[in-house]
């Protein structure tokens, strides 16, 4: 059986390697002319190293990333609001909780691959439904065959479009800026996870290993600006004047050049993912916002069960709309939870936010356990 995967990031390369682990012959085509070095990072939750643990990807082990031991939110002028217990989280579940720079992680699972082509510079353009299989048609006029189609191709995938048709991308008024810059600071402990909230605007500041961090900042802003912001460094340090001294110096540490703008966007749910031997994963199949920071580990959880029905199902059809009936309500869940954490976090009338934090700062120990650990309890299909 042959496949291929639309997409070189998180979740096709997850895909890639767990199809590879079934006996699954696997290409992977990649529109972008080579791998991606720069960018920012990821908070890879319990469930997704509980996932790449399973297909021998261990990232503590690999050297990968940071380990994340303390997470604690904040005010804008860093006044700590809540500390999440998050190492008690990850001891529960059985797995922790790994911040990683992205490239890093690509870096890894490629690695993981051995041997399984990825073509860059292959970019699909669309797909056919053959009497045994189906076919992509490449940008370059290339004709590549396949017995299944995976579109790993994130929120603007090729694969979805044509499959479910012309849909909008919904927008939430603010952009997020991310960046990763060498950066130690004495209120950034080593495994540290510190988020401020400040009014229609919020900032992190994460550990990952190496003398290096990641940080991310978010401003409301009308959709058409977050989605053309071109502004510099020295505009997103104006927009947190006045916040914690590390925030500010983060900041001004990194090089332009090192700073992402990405606008706020998800899609509606899709009820279908893909038919016959097509379908989805990923950001492709359920775009997400980022406040959950599951993005990334519900592709890879994606991935892997794709592969676990598949090689279970008489026929590829089969397999994937098993796939699909799996994951489906898993996936619906994390996309509606990550929607109503970003309107909590994006509030901007300083009066309710006051009353956020207040809310945040004295609710019940085992209500905010109970919030956190839900989006990171997976179970592995069996």
């Amino acid at each position: 059986m042959k496949a291929l995967v639309i997409g070189a990031g998180i979740g096709g390369l997850t895909t890639a390697i767990a199809l590879r682990r079934h006996g699954v012959d696997v290409e992977v085509l990649e529109a972008a002319p080579e791998a991606r070095t720069s960018g920012g990072g990821l908070g890879i939750a319990s469930n997704a190293t509980k996932v790449l643990r399973a297909l021998d990807i261990d990232l503590a082990a690999a050297g990968v990333g940071r380990v994340c031991e303390h997470f604690r939110l904040c005010t804008a002028s860093g006044r700590p609001l809540r500390e999440l217990p998050i190492r008690s989280i990850a001891e529960e579940l059985g797995s922790p909780v790994v911040n990683v720079r992205r490239s890093d992680l690509i870096d890894l699972l490629r690695r993981s691959l051995a041997g399984t082509p990825v073509r860059h510079g292959a970019e699909a353009v669309s797909y056919r439904r053959e009497a045994e299989g189906v076919s992509v048609l490449c940008a370059d006029g290339r004709t590549l065959a396949a017995d299944l189609l995976v579109g790993a191709d994130g929120i603007r995938s090729v694969v979805r479009a044509q499959s479910a048709g012309p849909e909008p991308v919904h927008e939430y008024g603010y952009v997020c800026w991310i960046a990763t810059v060498p950066f130690r600071h004495r209120r950034l402990p080593d495994g540290g996870a510190v988020h401020y909230w400040g009014s229609g605007q919020r900032f992190g500041l994460i550990d990952i290993g190496g003398g290096q961090a990641y940080w991310w900042g978010t401003k409301n802003l009308p959709p058409e600006q977050a989605r053309r912001w071109s502004g510099g460094r020295a505009e997103i340090l104006r927009s947190y004047q006045g916040w914690a001294e590390e925030v500010r110096e983060v900041v001004a540490r990194t090089p332009q050049e090192s700073i992402t703008a990405v606008p706020a966007q998800d899609r509606s749910f899709l009820e279908s993912w893909g038919d016959g031997p097509v379908t989805l994963v990923g950001d492709a199949a359920h775009p997400m916002l980022t406040s959950l920071s599951q993005g990334a580990g519900s592709a890879i959880e994606d991935g892997y069960a794709l592969a676990h029905h598949l090689a279970r199902a008489g026929d590829v059809a089969t397999g994937l709309r098993r796939y699909e009936a799996a994951r489906r309500e898993r996936a619906r869940s994390l996309v509606a939870a990550s929607r109503r954490l970003s309107r909590l976090e994006q509030l901007g009338n300083p009066l309710v936010v006051g009353l956020r934090n207040l809310a945040l700062r004295y609710a019940p120990a085992s209500v905010v356990r109970r919030q956190n650990i839900a989006p990171m309890r997976c179970e592995l299909p069996s």
